[in-house]
């Protein structure tokens, strides 16, 4: 899968995630899309998912895969920290 159907879930407003879900079905004909988070996104990763194939591409778009894990990095102090990560699959039907 080409890497610009992922979408990552950070600190912009709800409904842009909602939208760029919906425009790589639309606009870009996408057949699968793949919405990412780590921490404390990804709440909002499960909700942009739900979102954006129940209301507005119902019918059309589902869930097909979720993968979770977690990825250790360095946080802003230099500490060795995991986070947990998610990866949300949505496809056409």
């Amino acid at each position: 899968m080409a890497q610009d159907n992922s979408i990552f879930i950070g600190t912009k407003p709800f409904m842009n995630y909602v939208t760029g879900v919906v425009m790589q079905f639309t606009t870009k004909n996408a057949n699968e899309v793949l919405i990412k988070a780590r921490g404390k996104f990804i709440s909002r990763a499960v909700d942009v998912a739900e979102v954006a194939a129940k209301r507005f591409l119902e019918n059309s778009v589902a869930v097909k895969d979720i993968k979770i894990n977690s990825e250790d990095f360095k946080n802003k102090e230099g500490k060795d920290i995991r986070v947990s990560a998610i990866e949300i699959m949505l496809a056409r039907k």
